[in-house]
């Protein structure tokens, strides 16, 4: 797989994946035009919208309706020894409608457990980062 990066002027960088543009930029007091979210924010909601999809096909596969549900995704954070913030926890809340039958409650915490994004954060990949002269 291969994402085509470009800087894309002031302090927005795009990430072109399979045809399809996604846009970042940084907050204003950052320098930014706080036009789109930062590349940490797409990060952090890939997380949520990863276990969302699990959700989805759990659901479709149950013929169980997706109307109603949701999840709340939190950071949390904690100070280390040297009194630094870092981010602490990720804590995604799955919401349901009354209706949804309560046997699926923990199959859904499951579900939402076997998004891709986590299971690479847990078992982080490699980073090989070079500098390339193009030749146009």
């Amino acid at each position: 797989m291969e994402i085509k990066i470009t800087l894309a002027g002031g302090k927005k960088v795009d990430a072109e994946i399979n045809g399809m543009v996604i846009k970042t930029d940084q907050p204003v007091k950052y320098g930014g035009e706080g036009t789109a979210p930062s590349p940490f924010e797409h990060f952090l909601a890939s997380i949520g919208t990863c276990a969302g999809i699990f959700i989805v096909g759990f659901c479709q596969e149950r013929k169980i309706p997706t109307e109603g549900i949701s999840l709340l995704e939190r950071i949390e954070y904690a100070k280390d020894a040297d009194g630094k913030m870092f981010m602490d926890k990720i804590v995604l809340e799955i919401s349901v409608p009354p209706d949804f039958p309560e046997k699926y409650h923990n199959a859904l915490i499951k579900v939402a457990d076997q998004c891709a994004v986590k299971k690479t954060i847990m078992n982080p990949p490699k980073f090989d980062i070079k500098t390339i002269v193009k030749n146009n």
